[in-house]
């Protein structure tokens, strides 16, 4: 039988193409913290492997015959919420069914139904204190899904961790391992009385916080190659740097666009036809289009204020940010998200390809659909995009529509950028794709618009190059900058068919008759328009 990319789920090899995950964590450093008798959190953002990195540990612990690993995930208690009690006693019959499972025998049921009357502020503790005087060897507990819990909840299962820490291993777990989105000292938690504690606080005995990374390059190839040597089906080596740029390693999308390129195309599933670099774009963009639940997990988020704090001025094309005026548990919680990237000494950054593209049309999803533009009116007859037609009617929409427009945007200071590409996106979907490069200290949104000219794969392609900037400063240093930078990218780039260079004008004091503009430039041997406004 045919293995397949996962993207529901904890793998299975049996039916999963699969990245060993011991070897996706630094499996001696975690060793290491066991035999220490370690308390310590695992964390990375969802759909990353977590819970099949735990599976595999708590087996490879059973099997080396040193410790009793059990896993327990206790999402479960997210609905009791607030009330301690039921999340509490729904933690134990979790952990009590997962202890079944493993050592064999009702004893942990049995000790379960004992501890019943226990009042709940020390019934997991106290069932956690006499498992571990019952059973035969020390116990390592892996409690995935932690920061599910909420409030109170969460704080009474934290405490009552703790609270036997300093008798392990003989009257308490040897190790437990809190295994979630974020480090727990990133927990801000709002008590039912309003007060607000931090996981920290609650939880102060961790002594380390392990972050599990994407797959490295190396691993995606490996991935994918399982698919060629159990089908035959071989992939273009101009693919993988096409998928490493879209997913940057992400499990979840490196596992959807596999399954997507080779299961979901049906013309491709004829496993004689190869996976061409025109393929990785259109599954890419089905991805996107589709919105599968990973993707709309993410697009939620955008709403919540602290990740809106964080994104828009990347979207804004800032040259700077004060991180003073955004807090720092903001920055670190998008991060944790998956949404964000920081790497020493350059600035953070969206997460990858894919999420670059995801985000912007998202916020631009309800403006797209009122838009009455329909891509015919700008098709010459080759089947390419007039962009100067485009961007006339698009200079007087915007002068027209702007401020009401922009208005409705929730992430207004990037308003002017995500209201042009709504527009291009309104004109280029269904046929062609928009790439998309932007960020803290860019100065400007890098476009390269990409639009097919026939229906079949590895035809003439049109390619424009669109740099889209805000007016700071002297409009000529403005002009000048930009037409360096458009050239650059039109270099970049390599066979591009139009250059143009976008300037967003916010100054109030204008009219609009001052602002909406248009002129052609030379610059390095190229043709760029300008377009003010």
């Amino acid at each position: 039988m045919e293995r397949f990319f996962n993207t529901a789920g904890p793998n299975i090899p049996e039916d999963n193409y699969t990245i060993d995950p011991l070897t996706r964590f630094d499996l001696e450093e975690v060793l290491t913290l066991i035999r220490q008798k370690r308390y310590f959190v695992l964390h990375a953002p969802r759909q990353t492997g977590k819970t099949s990195c735990m599976l595999a540990l708590r087996d490879y612990l059973n099997k080396e015959d040193d410790y009793i690993a059990v896993y327990a995930n206790v999402e479960g208690g997210q609905a009791s919420r607030n009330d301690s009690q039921s999340v509490v006693k729904s933690t134990i019959d979790t952990m009590a069914e997962q202890f079944r499972g493993i050592v064999g025998n009702d004893l942990p049921l049995q000790i379960r139904d004992d501890v019943q009357q226990v009042g709940k502020d020390s019934m997991l503790s106290t069932y956690l204190r006499r498992l571990s005087e019952n059973l035969p060897k020390p116990i390592v507990l892996i409690i995935d899904e932690i920061d599910a819990l909420v409030g109170d909840s969460l704080v009474a299962i934290l405490r009552q961790i703790r609270s036997g820490y300093a008798d392990r291993p003989k009257a308490f777990p040897q190790t437990i391992i809190l295994c979630g989105v974020r480090d727990v000292r990133d927990y801000r938690i709002v008590l039912s009385n309003q007060d607000i504690i931090t996981g920290g606080s609650a939880f102060n005995i961790k002594t380390e916080s392990l972050r599990l990374g994407n797959f490295s390059k190396e691993e995606i190839h490996e991935l994918y190659m399982q698919h060629t040597d159990e089908t035959g089906q071989v992939f273009d080596d101009a693919c993988f740097p096409m998928i490493w740029n879209a997913t940057e390693g992400q499990p979840w999308l490196v596992n959807a666009l596999g399954r997507e390129v080779t299961y979901k195309m049906r013309e491709n599933r004829d496993r004689s036809v190869r996976i061409i670099p025109e393929m990785i774009d259109k599954a890419i963009e089905n991805l996107i289009y589709r919105r599968d639940t990973h993707i709309d997990i993410l697009i939620d988020k955008l709403e919540e204020p602290r990740v809106r704090r964080v994104i828009e001025p990347m979207l804004a094309n800032e040259d700077e940010v004060d991180d003073a005026l955004i807090p720092t548990d903001d920055i670190q919680y998008v991060e944790d998200l998956g949404l964000i990237k920081r790497e020493r000494g350059k600035q953070r950054r969206i997460a990858n390809g894919i999420y670059r593209e995801i985000i912007p049309r998202e916020l631009t999803w309800s403006t797209q659909d009122a838009l009455t533009q329909q891509p015919q009116w700008y098709q010459n007859p080759d089947n390419s995009i007039n962009m100067e037609k485009l961007l006339l009617d698009f200079q007087q929409f915007f002068r027209q529509n702007a401020d009401a427009w922009i208005g409705r945007f929730d992430y207004a200071e990037a308003g002017p950028q995500l209201l042009l590409q709504a527009f291009l996106q309104r004109i280029v979907n269904g046929g062609g794709y928009i790439d998309r490069e932007y960020g803290l200290g860019r100065k400007r949104t890098d476009l390269l618009i990409r639009k097919p000219l026939t229906d079949h794969y590895g035809g003439p392609v049109q390619r424009v190059v669109m740099e889209l900037k805000i007016k700071r400063g002297d409009l000529d240093k403005v002009i000048a900058d930009g037409l360096e930078q458009t050239a650059g990218y039109m270099d970049l780039v390599g066979s591009v068919d139009e250059g143009h260079l976008i300037i967003f004008d916010r100054t109030q004091e204008k009219t609009w008759d001052e602002r909406i503009w248009h002129k052609t430039y030379e610059y390095g041997g190229r043709t760029i328009m300008v377009w003010g406004m």
